[in-house]
């Protein structure tokens, strides 16, 4: 399985879950809001100017991501930054 960057924040109880190779800056042409009463949160996907599925922001992700991957995630809330 290949590698795909995860950046958490514990603060902000947020993830975003990168889905392009990580030496490739892509930007969001546009983004696509789940229902958040059918997710039961809020889950956007970002896609670039092809239409293709570039990165997945979670909110309120300690109840939709597994802790493991929560845990080995990049973090962007350490102490002291």
């Amino acid at each position: 399985m290949a590698d795909v960057r995860v950046t958490y924040d514990n603060t902000a109880n947020a993830a975003y879950i990168y889905l392009t190779q990580p030496q490739v800056c892509v930007r969001a042409a546009y983004m696509y809001a789940c229902d958040p009463v059918d997710v039961d949160g809020m889950i956007n996907l970002d896609f670039d100017e092809q239409g293709r599925l570039i990165g997945i922001e979670v909110l309120g992700v300690s109840s939709k991501l597994p802790e493991y991957l929560l845990r080995r995630a990049e973090q962007l809330d350490v102490e002291g930054v």
